[in-house]
């Protein structure tokens, strides 16, 4: 009865356009009212899990990633992309896969990456007499590689609800990140080829070098943040600090995409983006501490022993269950009301923990390029004035081609599990 006075609650209150973090505070709330469980309670389990230093690393990463953005970052990983893609059928294209991949890897936010490289990306690309649909398509698919590839945000927030290790995790994105970027590299060339997109002046070598030298400082990020991290010279939460630390530096000494007095803005919005997370994931601990009170993962993972699935009939059942409440939920918003219920359910069923983690997060990444929800439909959409039918049509490819690694991905563990155990060991 309380699971369903949930549902209807929780999808009511989303329909009528809800902020999700109120969606989530009303119906626990509402929950906790109605089974006669203490709100003094949840209050407490929000307090000690805010306590959190893993947790502090999340405003962190975004602070780094709004320095990147404004500050000119984006343009030198473009610059540095085409320099050596020169030549090349589609060449643009191209430019913008590796550029997403590398910025992925420097601010953990799909759409970041959708909303740098749009901005610097679409104008090129629409100036060059590419299609508008195939343009807006290559961005805000290449921009869901940001959530797989460390330094994710997700995969932060994973580990710290599931209780899992967050350098595990992040290794465990590296291989499924580089397979999606390697399968749209292949398509965008096939795609070139086929209808004959220009093809970029090829610059000499020393022009390529210079250029290389100056998108140095832009890749300074991510080399500090898994040097740090697996050398095992600072925390998570150190190697946030210091990222957007390093993120300001570069911004300011090297790019120059903004000055010392506009400085405090870009802090703002960050903290804006950041304190959302927050309001987010404080409601949603409240709403997963009385999951857990009430008992709905254990009696899941009876009732799903109890019916003796086979592990592969588990994993499709639920990519088909987060592929549809993708259409519905953000990525925090889905990560924070799902896995409180599955992570117990996971290694009775024999399913590693870390390599649901990716599962989870290409849904994710799927859910961010599909309507309705899809938030880079929506980003390309307003920075490219078009229609998001438009939109669609150029993501369709894409969306093909993250269905078939997501199979991958959930059927063949070892491409998931290789990295973390050859470092950390089972």
């Amino acid at each position: 009865m309380l699971t369903l006075l949930f549902l209807v609650l929780f999808f009511g209150l989303l329909a009528l356009g809800m902020p999700i973090f109120l969606v989530l505070g009303a119906c626990a709330a509402v929950l906790y009212v109605v089974s006669g469980e203490p709100l003094i309670g949840a209050a407490q389990v929000i307090i000690d899990h805010l306590n959190s230093s893993t947790l502090m690393s999340l405003p962190l990463f975004v602070m780094a990633a709004a320095f990147m953005r404004q500050g000119g970052v984006a343009k030198a990983l473009v610059d540095v992309s085409a320099a050596w893609l020169g030549g090349v059928r589609g060449s643009l294209g191209l430019v913008t896969v590796v550029a997403c991949t590398l910025f992925a890897a420097i601010c953990g936010s799909s759409v970041a990456t959708a909303l740098a490289m749009g901005t610097i990306l679409l104008p090129a690309m629409l100036e060059k007499g590419y299609p508008r649909s195939f343009a807006l398509g290559v961005i805000g698919a290449s921009g869901t590689i940001g959530i797989v590839i460390p330094p994710s945000l997700a995969l932060i927030l994973y580990g710290i609800v599931a209780e899992q290790s967050v350098p595990r995790l992040f290794l465990a994105g590296i291989l499924p990140g580089l397979l999606q970027a390697s399968a749209f590299f292949l398509w965008v060339w096939y795609d070139a080829r086929r209808r004959h997109f220009p093809i970029e002046p090829s610059l000499p070598l020393q022009d390529r070098l210079v250029i290389t030298v100056r998108a140095l400082p832009a890749l300074l990020v991510p080399i500090i943040v898994l040097v740090g991290i697996y050398g095992g010279i600072v925390t998570v939460t150190e190697a946030a600090a210091i990222a957007a630390a390093v993120a300001l530096l570069v911004s300011l000494v090297f790019y120059r995409g903004f000055h010392w007095k506009t400085t405090l803005s870009v802090i703002a919005d960050a903290l804006r983006s950041a304190g959302t997370i927050m309001l987010i994931v404080a409601t949603a601990l409240a709403f997963g501490h009385w999951m857990t009170e009430s008992g709905v993962p254990a009696q899941l993972v009876t009732w799903t022993l109890g019916h003796h699935f086979a592990t592969w009939q588990f994993l499709l059942a639920m990519n088909i269950l987060l592929l549809i409440l993708g259409c519905f939920l953000e990525v925090v918003a889905a990560l924070l009301l799902v896995i409180p219920i599955l992570a117990p359910a996971l290694i009775p069923l024999g399913v590693d923990p870390v390599h649901f983690s990716i599962i989870f997060t290409h849904n994710m990444e799927i859910a961010l390029i599909h309507p309705p929800v899809g938030l880079n439909l929506y980003v390309l959409s307003t920075i490219s004035t078009a229609p998001v039918g438009e939109v669609i049509r150029g993501i369709l490819p894409f969306l093909i081609l993250l269905l078939i690694v997501l199979m991958i991905i959930t059927y063949v563990p070892a491409l998931t599990m290789w990295l973390p155990q050859l470092v950390y060991g089972n």
